[in-house]
Parts: C-alpha cells; sequence; structure tokens
C-alpha cells in the first residue's frame, strides 16, 4: 500500500469518525452558563501562610526555581568521564550558554563575569516555560471533592503567562547592562555613547532623545515578547484543547479541534519554550555587551 492511499484512507477515516460524534452528540449549540475560559488565567488564591496569599504565580516561580536548581546540582555531584544521556545534554546546553549567548556577544573577560547571570537567567525562564505545559492543581475556581476535601483541580498555567514576572526579570537586565555601561564609561560617556558617531551637531539632541526612549523600550521588548508567546501559547492548546466547544456549545466541534491541540502542545514544549529562553538571555547578552562596548 503506498503511502498516498494510506494518508487518504486515515483522512477519510478521521471525516467518518466527525461524522459519527456529530451523530451521536449532535451538532446543535447549547448555552454555556458554567465554564467561562478566560478564568483559567485568574490567579485565585491557593492556600494563605499567615498574612500572605498564595496564588499559582507563586507556586509556579518558586518551583521552577527548585527545579533549576535541584535539577544541575543533581547532574553536577555525579558527572563521569564518560557521560550518560542526561549528563551530555546538559553539557551541550551548558556550552551553547557559554559559547553561543554568552560569548558571542562581549569580550571572554566580560562573558567569564556575567556567563553565571544569563545562563541562571536562561535556565530559570526555561524551567518555568517548561513546567508550564505540566497539569497542575492549581484551578480553585473549579475544585474537586476528594473524601470531603475541595482539592483544586487540574489546569494549565505558567508563571512567565503573567507579565508581572518577565517584566521583573526586565528590570533586573535593564539595571544590570546600564550600570555596566556606567561603571565602564563613567554616566557622561554613558550617555554620550548613546549618539553614533558622525551624526552633525544639531541633530545629536533628537538622535540621543530618541537612543534613551529606544532603551526603555527595551523592557517592552524584553518582557512583553516572553509574555505573549507563552499566554498566546496557552491560549490555543487551551481553545483548541476544549474551551471553542464549550464556548460555541458545539459538542462533535471537540473532534475536529482536540488533535489541533494535541499537535499545538507539542510544538510549544519542543521549540516555543526553549525559544523564548533563548532569545532572552541572547538579548540580555547583547544588551551587556553593547553597554561595555567603544562603538554604539
Amino acid at each position: 500500500m503506498t503511502t498516498r492511499r494510506k494518508v487518504f484512507i486515515g483522512l477519510g477515516l478521521y471525516v467518518l469518525v466527525i461524522v459519527l460524534f456529530a451523530v451521536i452528540f449532535g451538532w446543535t449549540r447549547n448555552d454555556n452558563n458554567e465554564f467561562q475560559p478566560q478564568n483559567e488565567f485568574k490567579l485565585g488564591t491557593l492556600f494563605s501562610l499567615g498574612p500572605v496569599d498564595v496564588n499559582k504565580a507563586h507556586l509556579y516561580v518558586l518551583a521552577a526555581a527548585i527545579l533549576m536548581c535541584a535539577t544541575m546540582i543533581y547532574v553536577a555531584r555525579r558527572m563521569t568521564q564518560r557521560p550518560n544521556r542526561v549528563q551530555t545534554f546538559v553539557e551541550v546546553l551548558f556550552t551553547a550558554m557559554r559559547d553561543n549567548i554568552t560569548r558571542g556577544n562581549m569580550s571572554d573577560d566580560m562573558a567569564a563575569r556575567w556567563f553565571p547571570f544569563v545562563g541562571a537567567l536562561f535556565l530559570f525562564i526555561w524551567f518555568s516555560n517548561l513546567i508550564g505545559y505540566i497539569p497542575l492543581p492549581t484551578n480553585v475556581e473549579h475544585k474537586v471533592d476528594i473524601l470531603g476535601v475541595q482539592v483544586p483541580s487540574f489546569a494549565l498555567y505558567a508563571a512567565t503567562a503573567n507579565l508581572s514576572i518577565p517584566l521583573v526579570l526586565a528590570l533586573i537586565v535593564f539595571v544590570a547592562y546600564n550600570t555596566v555601561g556606567i561603571r565602564e564609561k563613567g554616566f557622561i560617556g554613558y550617555i554620550k555613547s548613546f549618539i553614533p558617531a558622525g551624526v552633525p551637531g544639531p541633530l545629536r539632541p533628537f538622535i540621543l532623545a530618541l537612543e534613551i526612549a529606544s532603551n526603555f523600550m527595551r523592557l517592552i521588548s524584553l518582557s512583553v515578547r516572553l509574555f505573549a508567546n507563552i499566554l498566546a501559547g496557552h491560549l490555543i492548546i487551551l481553545f483548541m484543547g476544549g474551551a471553542l466547544v464549550i464556548i460555541l456549545g458545539i459538542e462533535a466541534l471537540g473532534i475536529i479541534t482536540f488533535p489541533f491541540a494535541i499537535l499545538l502542545f507539542i510544538f510549544e514544549v519542543g521549540l516555543v519554550a526553549t525559544l523564548q529562553a533563548f532569545i532572552f538571555a541572547t538579548l540580555t547578552a547583547i544588551y551587556l555587551g553593547g553597554a561595555a562596548s567603544e562603538s554604539h
């Protein structure tokens, strides 16, 4: 049997299943008055520790930090001359962070000082993104009764899908590279370095204002890029996985959208989670290197 014929048979069976679901569950619209998908992204309060209310963002940030430190310490303490697959993967990751991200955007001396910062930033964002695709009991709006105890139901959430987390990381990077620039060149020299060489005198104040505004725009660039990509991925998975069926009230639609949810889930975990951590860390290294460089 040829590949083309197998594909057509598979598509035919898929269409047949859709028709069967439409016959069994119907294609009529039902009103949804119980579940609101947008509420999945409300923080809510999981539990309280004295005066502090712990929400799902706190839980995911703490989980990412613990997993990051525990994984790296575990691998570091079990290094062998002939590395296993886990050690090989970590060594490749370490080399990529050190050589491609850090050394590729600043001098070797500066890279030696700032690699721990850039590497830790990459790993924290990476772990935060990855565990965001692990269902955890964080849905406090829809609880499940287990032996008389109301337990939050499972849901997907990511700390980096909350703008406050990427914004704090972006503020740390902003303070770091501006501090480097002022330390290397002095305050006046650092401000002067914003103006490219060869700009005529009358245009310098205008160019300086644009460059300072551009410098502050990096806060938006860093934070919103990370936040928007992770949030969009979770929203699409949520809608394809069942929210669209609930909103439209058409049960048979689920057989069409659910396979796309699985494909999007694999795409997000396999590419987007790592790519967004890489971009954030790379831009951080570029900003640090650019702040210390002589030319604009």
